[in-house]
């Protein structure tokens, strides 16, 4: 039951575009019908998922595939897990665009946003249940053509068709890393079948390259870092619903994928674990400072979607060495964190780029210098905003911090038993709390310079409409709710865990963090900040004097006199600037009463725009004499063609026995 409410849910979702093609492009209906169908593809999934948490065996069904046996398609609880983001940013992400992205003002776009939004649920459903590797393929690879076109999007712009396109090769650069994994699985265990093999039936160089293969692909798909140079383009310049999809769902397919197969591969070694710890700290660290540099909203976020994938790939590290030093206790704690992470993530995330999109949306700029006093107009959209700033930093008494607050602990426990992996560890506490600094010196930037002060734009803005509200006000609930009762999430998180690794002893979560010790002191919190904000809001109703913001003792103050975001900043982007790397303009003021002038600065990509495009760049030039073989002249090709033909067939004369027979002793 539980798989067949999932397949239909994926056959909903799919044709939720189709009615749209049928109207016409300025039709409203279309785009109102998609979002019905894709609500009951979103609820259908849901159901299908709770169903399938518990399942008893796990249904599985079977589709025959030309020239690989049967393609079979199964649930687990990993794959309910992963399918509840899937279907509830689906739904949700569909009724936002009503309001975000009407059909009415966008009749050149709006029926291909749709259709292939549709498309991208259906392609990610297929995959987490996918048990054959072909399956998983065509999930995969219809998801990523889908989230290609969602990306391009506005492509008449150039920023946005340059972002699609780079986007595009990295995916298919990903996706050849996996064909090649699931040829060499097929000619190490003679089938596509997605099932764990016996241990010590791998020889360890098979398994080493398996697990390079894995990484390689699916890190790319996740942004991990340094594979991360497509995602903060792409998250910038996607709709911002597309955005939120891409950044709290897509990403977490890379995860899954990495989760999955690992599970399949016996006998893993210390250093996988160690590998997979290290690059998450690198990426939680570094994503988190080249943030703190953008001045374009969404790609700040962006950024913060790599610092976050680094703390799930922290805690998946974590479990990885638990299984390598045969400690359950380790795998329990990382691989909850871990799991965990990618729900609280896919909600703090997803409603802050909804936000981002409400403010575009009624500003028409995502540069943050431009911003301000915004939580006048727009409270309501400075409130939820603010609420997952609060849970994205890992504070209490919201999601993130719940956890964040396991990876600690699995981290501490690590690092004091020492053996294999407890340096790698110990480096992780400091990092992980640094990380949280960070964030929080980043979103108290974005807050502060978008939502308080005086308007700098001068642009009039006020909150979305309903169909923009609800989504956002939905995940606020979601965060709220795991942050308060955080021992809810162990019966959910035990049996994901119990099928990554089958053969350990089930070890409850309650016995190794006290969740519900957690839930009380959260609650208390909660209850003592709620009391705190609403005395502080009565006294300033009461006694606070109606001034300016901003004063400064200035006469007649201006917007251009607050701090911007860029000079909040700029001491901790001076901190790191020996790996940021600012470039900037500085203006020239000469005289007493100079002309006016503009600074600016900027943060390039160190992988994309100091390493690949100059590296394409000379490759490209390097390469350019090929071009004096294409003159356009047809007795040209004739000649290549001929010339090839004959080399092929001189392949075929049998030189060697010639040679034999010539140079033979008489």
């Amino acid at each position: 039951m539980s798989l067949a409410l999932v397949i239909i849910a994926l056959l909903f979702a799919a044709a939720s575009g189709l009615p749209g093609l049928c109207l016409p492009r300025a039709s409203a209906w279309g785009q109102r019908a998609a979002a019905a169908l894709m609500g009951a593809a979103a609820l259908a999934g849901l159901a299908g998922a709770w169903a399938g948490w518990r399942a008893a065996p796990p249904p599985v069904a079977a589709f025959p595939w030309p020239a690989a046996g049967n393609a079979v398609v199964g649930m687990d609880a990993l794959s309910a897990f992963f399918l509840v983001p899937v279907f509830l940013m689906g739904g949700l992400g569909a009724l936002y665009g009503l309001g975000y992205w009407p059909q009415r003002r966008h009749p050149g776009n709006g029926r291909q946003l749709s259709l292939f939004w549709g498309l991208l649920v259906a392609g990610m459903g297929l995959l987490v249940i996918g048990r054959h590797a072909l399956a998983f393929l065509l999930g995969w690879e219809v998801m990523a053509l889908s989230a290609f076109f969602l990306v391009a999007t506005e492509d008449q712009r150039e920023e946005c068709r340059r972002a699609g396109w780079i986007y595009l090769v990295a995916t298919h650069a990903g996706t050849l890393a996996l064909f090649a994994l699931f040829a060499l699985w097929r000619w190490a265990t003679g089938s596509y079948a997605l099932q764990a093999v016996a241990p010590s039936s791998l020889g360890l160089g098979v398994l080493n390259t398996l697990f390079l293969l894995a990484l390689f692909g699916f890190g790319l798909k996740a942004g991990l870092m340094p594979l991360h140079f497509w995602l903060p383009g792409a998250h910038a310049n996607a709709p911002s619903h597309v955005s939120a999809m891409l950044s709290g769902v897509v990403l977490k397919m890379g995860i899954y994928g990495l989760v999955r197969f690992l599970s399949l591969l016996p006998d893993p070694p210390s250093a996988w674990g160690v590998l997979i710890l290290g690059l998450g700290m690198a990426s939680s660290l570094l994503g988190v400072a080249f943030a703190l540099g953008q001045h374009d909203l969404k790609r700040l976020l962006a950024y913060h979607s790599v610092e976050n994938i680094g703390i799930i790939l922290m805690g998946l590290g974590l479990a990885l060495l638990g299984r390598s030093a045969h400690r359950p206790e380790w795998v329990a704690l990382g691989l909850a964190g871990c799991l965990l992470h990618v729900w609280n993530h896919a909600l703090f995330k997803s409603l802050l780029f909804l936000g981002a999109g409400a403010v575009v949306h009624h500003t028409r700029t995502r540069l943050i210098d431009r911003l301000g006093g915004l939580a006048k107009t727009m409270p309501w959209t400075a409130a939820l905003f603010l609420l997952g700033a609060v849970a994205i930093c890992g504070l209490p008494p919201l999601n993130g911090f719940v956890s964040e607050w396991l990876l600690y602990l699995g981290l501490l426990r690590t690092a004091a038993t020492g053996g294999a992996g407890a340096a790698a560890a110990g480096i992780g506490v400091p990092v992980l709390a640094m990380t949280g600094a960070l964030a929080v010196a980043c979103f108290v930037k974005v807050c502060g310079a978008v939502f308080l002060g005086n308007p700098r734009g001068g642009a009039t803005a006020h909150d979305p409409p309903l169909t923009m509200r609800l989504p956002m006000l939905a995940l606020a609930a979601g965060c709220v709710l795991i942050g308060l009762a955080p021992m809810l999430a162990g019966p959910i998180l035990e049996p994901a865990i119990a099928c990554w690794q089958p053969e350990s002893p089930r070890l409850g979560l309650g016995t190794l963090a006290p969740l519900r010790t957690l839930a009380v002191w959260a609650v208390l919190l909660a209850l003592g900040l709620a009391a705190a904000l609403a005395l502080a809001a009565a006294r300033r109703c009461r006694f606070a004097p109606r001034v300016p913001t901003w004063d400064c003792g200035y006469a007649r103050p201006t917007p251009r006199m607050q701090y911007t975001a860029s000079s909040f900043a700029q001491t901790l982007v001076a901190l790191f600037g020996w790996l940021l790397r600012p470039h900037e303009e500085r203006p020239r003021l000469e005289g007493p009463f100079p002309r006016a002038a503009h600074g600016s600065s900027h943060i390039a990509d160190p992988v994309l725009d100091r390493l690949l495009l100059p590296a394409a760049g000379a490759i490209g030039r390097w390469l350019g004499w090929f071009r004096q073989f294409q003159q356009g002249l047809i007795q040209h090709y004739v000649f290549y063609i001929a010339a090839t033909v004959i080399l092929m067939l001189g392949s075929l004369l049998p030189f060697k026995a010639w040679l034999a027979h010539w140079f033979a002793r008489g």
